[in-house]
């Protein structure tokens, strides 16, 4: 089966994010002030076949902690869409 998966990498919450604080504080200077938090990530999108959703789950786990996310600074999660078939 085909599938997509999309994939969110953020780093955590113990790591200072500059990037985030930057847009944070533009924001703030452009008169949104309740905006109060601002953190940086990456979207990835993975099309692959696997034979069902769980082998899918499995490959993604690996994918994501051994190449798209380093996980001593960051956090991943993903969600899997069945792709149709076109």
């Amino acid at each position: 089966m085909k599938y997509v998966a999309y994939v969110d990498v953020q780093l955590k919450q113990s790591i200072l994010d500059p990037q985030g604080e930057a847009v944070r504080s533009a924001l703030v200077q452009m008169g949104y002030g309740g905006v109060q938090k601002v953190r940086i990530g990456k979207r990835i999108r993975v099309d692959l076949e696997a034979a069902n959703e769980a082998e899918c789950r499995r490959i993604m786990d690996e994918i994501c902690s051994q190449i798209l996310a380093n996980p001593t600074m960051e956090t991943y999660e993903y969600e899997i869409k069945e792709e149709s078939g076109k």
